[in-house]
């Protein structure tokens, strides 16, 4: 079945008339790049399994990304399918995101970190029909875990595993090798093909917190006008280099790490697995000018040794999202790698919604998370709906060109999240100033954030609750200065049963939970603190948990 968002007249018709949304998509921007600068660099890919390094100029990218269209075509997508990936940060990923542009399917990034057990879910609910990995990555066979759960996936038709030459669905094989770009009538057939910049381009699982995953769609429209803002923001041209560590299959790696470079035309530079003293050599090597991801990545490069002596003068800025940046780590980035620090603030379902920027008073650089952008409002309000007065905390709603277009197939999760004037519930609290600018200060929604990624709490709750020694759990975010959060796990037991931390890692292992996800503290209570009504009182298990904290 093609995706579909889930997207009135009136609001196309409303940002399209205000200026916020236009007809184009990424493909026409990238193949004006291959046309004006062919020889100019697009990418460059340092494998941290390989430890080599691969370039390739717009031209050779885009023969690459034909050839992936064609071969998909082949394969049986059709315009409005879901072709799914499973790539870290390579430009095999860049190239698929465009090929699905440019046949007019929806691009599905999946996290590295994901088993058997999301990957069933995602990939069955999104009903996509071709999924690429990297036949081993990190000494994990991904390849034969996606044969191992496609008996459960009737649309999934093709598993193509990059390095998997010996294998039935070897990606070299069916896309990367064949000369499809040679073929007469293909441009045609493209032109056929042109995906609406209203359809569906992206689809992100965002962490559940009261159930399933949800699947976010997004639109060009609303990616180009983040992404407009964004390149408007911090002055950005085709002359800055990008580095991305960040994950791409994350809103802030897809944002920085492929939307606004080829928007620009730029120089993108990926690295595959973090290593901060690998990032400082890059910035240097690759004269990386820009690069965005959360707080940790920030607090590793500016303790890197390797500052002492790589010169990383021209690197302009560092924007960090995730989670609010203390600001005394944000000083010493400034010192040690002689950038401008700023903070964004967004998630899966509307970007970069607010920011700070080179002009904000170093005042409001230091202590927000930004204010809101062209094209969009931001409001904090009370659980009733109603705005909070000036300095009063509230939860986050947002509204306008950013925010995505429904959750996949879920039109009641849907109308939950936005109201009937579009406004959006992100489930954030914030403090907002009288000019603007907003303080994110905790979460009303029930996860925890651990190194920018989305913890679902009740998912790790619902499996340990089936572990046959226990009676109650309940898990909580202890704060950490690198991370941001880790997880403290709470569990009560069955009479005369036992557990430990080495029996919680034996059965999430055995469960094949992603592994950033597990707990890294575990409390063994007789009870855990409830209201008269029975609930739990986290916030008092919180309390309990400080002792775990590093600040």
């Amino acid at each position: 079945m093609p995706i579909s968002p889930f997207l009135s007249q009136d609001r196309i018709d409303e940002m399209t008339n205000a200026g916020y949304w236009g007809g184009t998509t990424l493909i026409e921007h990238f193949n004006e790049h291959v046309q004006n600068t062919p020889d100019k660099i697009a990418v460059v890919d340092y494998s941290s399994e390989t430890n080599g390094i691969r370039s390739l100029t717009y031209s050779e990218l885009d023969r690459y990304v034909t050839r992936y269209s064609v071969g998909l075509i082949k394969l049986g997508v059709e315009a409005g399918d879901v072709i799914s990936c499973q790539l870290a940060n390579r430009w095999e990923f860049l190239a698929l995101y465009l090929a699905s542009i440019r046949i007019g399917a929806a691009m599905n990034p999946l996290m590295p970190i994901f088993r058997h057990r999301e990957l069933t879910y995602m990939l069955g609910f999104s009903e996509a029909k071709v999924v690429v990995v990297a036949k081993t990555f990190r000494g994990f066979d991904h390849e034969q875990m996606m044969l191992d759960i496609q008996p459960d996936l009737p649309s999934l038709k093709h598993v193509l595993a990059i390095g998997g030459e010996d294998s039935p669905g070897s990606f070299e094989e069916k896309l990367a090798t064949p000369k499809w770009e040679d073929e007469a009538g293909i441009d045609a057939v493209f032109a056929e093909r042109k995906l609406c910049a209203n359809s569906v381009t992206q689809l992100l699982f965002t962490s559940g917190t009261t159930g399933d995953p949800k699947g976010v769609m997004q639109i060009s429209n609303t990616i180009l006008a983040c992404t407009r803002n964004f390149v408007e923001g911090y002055d950005l041209t085709d002359a800055d280099n990008f580095l991305m560590s960040s994950p791409l299959a994350h809103q802030t790696g897809f944002l920085v790490g492929i939307a606004v470079p080829i928007f620009l035309g730029s120089k993108m530079v990926y690295q595959d697995v973090w290593d901060a003293d690998k990032a400082i050599q890059i910035v240097h090597d690759e004269k990386i000018h820009f690069t965005m991801a959360s707080t940790p990545f920030l607090s590793d490069m500016t303790n890197s040794p390797l500052l002492d002596t790589v010169n990383t003068d021209q690197f302009r800025i560092f924007v960090t999202a995730g989670a609010p940046v203390p600001r005394v780590v944000a000083e010493e980035a400034r010192n040690r790698m002689h950038c401008q620090v700023y903070s964004a603030y967004g998630m899966t379902e509307n970007f970069a919604v607010t920011l700070c920027k080179p002009g904000d008073s170093i005042e409001k650089v230091y202590a927000t998370d930004g204010v809101a952008q062209k094209g969009v409002q931001v409001r904090l309000v009370d659980a009733e709906g109603n705005v909070v007065p000036t300095g009063e905390e509230g939860q986050v709603e947002t509204l306008g060109s950013y925010n995505f277009c429904g959750y996949l197939k879920r039109e009641d999760l849907t109308k939950q999240a936005v109201n009937a004037e579009g406004w959006l519930n992100t489930g954030d609290l914030a403090r907002m100033d009288e000019d603007g600018f907003i303080r994110i200060t905790g979460r009303s929604k029930d996860i925890l954030i651990r190194g920018g990624e989305n913890v679902p709490v009740v998912e790790v709750e619902n499996l340990i609750y089936k572990h046959p020694a226990v009676l109650d759990a309940a898990l909580v975010g202890v704060p950490d200065l690198r991370l941001g959060e880790r997880g403290c796990l709470f569990v009560t037991l069955k009479d005369d049963a036992e557990f430990s931390m080495k029996e919680m890692v034996r059965y999430l292992e055995e469960n094949k939970m992603a592994k950033q996800y597990w707990p890294e503290f575990l409390e063994l209570p007789e009870d855990l603190p409830r209201t008269l009504s029975g609930k739990i009182q986290k916030f008092k298990l919180r309390d309990m948990a400080l002792k775990h904290a590093v600040n």
